[in-house]
């Protein structure tokens, strides 16, 4: 009698382990699409709090989000140049591979000007950083992707060793703000002709 006893008990010690993983096993998977922990070399240059880090833009939209960030003033100040502002801050679900101010620093001052001061030009160029989808690390290995200007860019690596076009490397990529995914890359990308 005694025997039967412990094994009920057993059993019923094996059921309240198996409950819980159970559970565990039809818990809701996570949001899909959801972006993912920062990754990259410049990351660790995001302000740990407050304005400019990664937490503070996950709470605004995007070209709000940008213009809080230190590295990406010169992007935020073309967004704006553009009045582009509204249209990235009302999209929903887009990624912005986004040149940091080092990038803007390797075009020619007078190519830069000359962007800058062609509305249609700075346009057609800051599009062709965003596309109409999230792009999260688990779609950068092999990647390839309409964008906002209707031009294509690729994607291409491991780890979190990506670039972009072949040309530009993200730095800081998986950065979400309130609509958007934000991949800072070192080179500003250049539309096909």
């Amino acid at each position: 009698m005694n025997t039967n006893r412990f094994r009920s008990a057993a059993l019923a010690g094996a059921a309240g382990l198996l409950l819980p993983l159970g559970l565990v096993a039809f818990a809701p998977a996570a949001q899909a699409g959801a972006a993912a922990e920062p990754f990259g070399p410049a990351c660790a240059s995001l302000p740990a709090s407050g304005e400019g880090s990664a937490a503070d833009m996950a709470d605004d939209p995007v070209a709000t989000a940008a213009a809080s960030n230190p590295e990406l003033s010169t992007l935020a100040g073309a967004i704006e140049k553009a009045g582009l502002v509204d249209t990235l801050n009302n999209a929903e679900n887009i990624t912005v591979f986004a040149p940091t101010n080092d990038a803007f620093e390797k075009v020619p001052q007078a190519d830069l000007d000359a962007i800058l001061n062609d509305k249609e030009q700075l346009t057609d160029l800051l599009t062709y950083h965003v596309v109409d989808e999230q792009v999260t690390v688990d779609k950068l290995p092999d990647g390839t992707f309409t964008t906002m200007q209707g031009g294509r860019l690729t994607t291409s690596g491991s780890g979190d060793q990506f670039k972009v076009n072949d040309s530009a490397s993200i730095v800081c990529g998986d950065v979400a703000t309130e609509n958007a995914t934000v991949q800072l890359i070192d080179t500003v990308l250049m539309p096909p002709a």
